[in-house]
């Protein structure tokens, strides 16, 4: 029987996507909510960024289900002993990738190792040459000239799977939308083609079956070559680029989430107040502004780093102390990043203070408090949601510079930032081995690009100046 591994950064995610289904349900029933997320999906840039946003995050939540797997019994005692390593349900789900391991280097879609060394052949004499793989273009023996061929020919069965896969999701969609409108699913079917539907259905049709060929080109590929080769200790680059995607998902989202309460209450309150209280929050938030960022989190790191070497026993493996760590980076992050954000909402607040139904409120006699969360709160919503959805694809961004200079997240763990830190020493290589470089540019290149073209639809609907035009 497995044994779970709840890590804290676990228990945030599940938490947080349970929050967002439970605003889902409210949302749908609060016309006032529902109609500018309308807005944001009759877009087909803003329908497109949403499938593959929503396709990272599956991926990142398969990579927080964590577990120990038992070990084999030894003579008759019943007790069980679980393995030293964590693993996750997308590990299990991409199987050969994660216990294929080379020796070495090797180039995407390679048959030899990347570099020269001395084989000893069966007659004793040595020789250089490129040394064949273990894994990589396995099912061809040592005849590797069908290599080609036989990419071509996995290529093309992924095609044709990817092609009936988006026919039958074609159908679901049309089945779904004809059962709601109560219309024929024929014709259902003929205004999803011929997009005259309000949301582009088409759209998101193309999208997923790009995804699903993206992931059934892994299928066939990547179980008998390393498409996107193999780093300096043989492991494949494409499943740690896979596992890099929970890290980069884990500092976007809960670094905002550790935000949001300074500056939404800090904000509205030196706005809505004024006064000492607006001079409090601004000495603190310039005081914070004042120090270095980086040197800020290269000491709350470095002090992190003391307690764990401390307190070893209170972590179990090296998954809970890099977790941790990346946890305390997340918090620190988040203390230093809401001064933006609440200079906004003090900015609106102090704006919002001197309308005149805000000014009515005042003269009935109705609380602070409930003028703050009833007026003007609703009213700066557009703000925090634009400004979070902006910053996601920053601090995406910041974990890989953190990482880069060596404060970011733990080395053992897999992050866009460590593979770019790896492969500034393999740049300097002759020949180049840049795929690990590639591979953490490209995916993190999608998934920021995909958050900035979401965040600017959110903002053409959510902000009212916007809107009107």
């Amino acid at each position: 029987m497995i044994k779970p591994v709840i890590l804290w950064t676990d228990m945030l995610i599940f938490l947080l996507t349970a929050v967002v289904v439970m605003f889902i349900f409210y949302a749908r029933s609060k016309p006032h909510i529902r109609a500018p997320w309308q807005r944001v999906f009759t877009g087909k840039v803003a329908s497109a960024s949403v499938v593959v946003l929503l396709a990272f995050v599956l991926v990142g939540l398969l990579d927080s289900l964590h577990f120990r797997l038992p070990l084999a019994s030894n003579g008759d005692n019943d007790e069980i002993h679980y393995a030293g390593e964590v693993m996750s349900a997308l590990d299990t789900l991409v199987g050969p990738l994660r216990t294929q391991v080379e020796k070495t280097y090797s180039a995407p879609f390679a048959a030899h190792l990347f570099a020269r060394e001395t084989i000893e052949l069966a007659d004793g004499s040595q020789i250089r040459d490129y040394p064949r793989l273990l894994y990589g273009a396995r099912s061809l023996g040592d005849a590797v000239d069908g290599k080609t061929r036989d990419i071509l020919l996995r290529s093309l069965l992924a095609f044709a799977e990817m092609l009936l896969a988006s026919a039958l999701i074609l159908l679901l969609i049309a089945y779904w939308l004809a059962r709601r409108h109560e219309r024929p699913v024929r014709v259902l079917i003929q205004d999803i083609l011929q997009d005259k539907l309000t949301i582009p259905w088409r759209t998101v049709l193309f999208m997923l079956s790009l995804l699903l060929l993206l992931l059934l080109l892994a299928i066939n590929l990547a179980g008998a070559y390393h498409v996107l080769g193999t780093d300096k200790v043989g492991q494949d680059v494409f499943y740690l680029t896979l596992k890099s995607i929970r890290t980069g998902l884990v500092i976007g989202t809960l670094t905002t989430l550790i935000m949001l309460p300074f500056a939404i209450f800090m904000g509205i309150v030196a706005g809505y107040a004024r006064g000492w209280i607006d001079d409090v929050v601004q000495y603190i938030y310039t005081t914070l502004n004042s120090i270095p960022g980086v040197l800020l989190i290269a000491a709350a790191i470095l002090m992190l780093q003391v307690f764990i070497a401390n307190h070893s026993d209170s972590f179990e493996t090296t998954v809970e102390r890099a977790d941790i760590r990346l946890l305390f980076l997340c918090i620190i992050l988040g203390i230093t990043s809401w001064t933006g954000l609440c200079r906004l909402l003090r900015g609106e607040s102090l704006k919002l203070r001197e309308a005149e139904y805000i000014q009515a409120a005042v003269s009935f006699g109705v609380a602070h408090r409930k003028i703050i969360t009833r007026h003007i709160l609703p009213n700066v919503m557009h703000v925090v949601l634009i400004t979070v959805v902006l910053d996601f694809s920053g601090l995406v961004l910041a974990e890989a510079v953190l990482s880069y200079v060596g404060v970011g997240v733990d080395p053992t763990m897999n992050s866009w930032g460590n593979m770019i830190n790896g492969a500034r020493l393999e740049m300097a290589r002759e020949p180049v081995v840049w795929w690990s470089l590639l591979a953490a540019f490209l995916f993190m290149f999608i998934l920021v690009l995909a958050a900035n073209l979401f965040s600017d639809a959110v903002r053409d609907a959510f902000d009212p100046r916007t809107r009107d035009r």
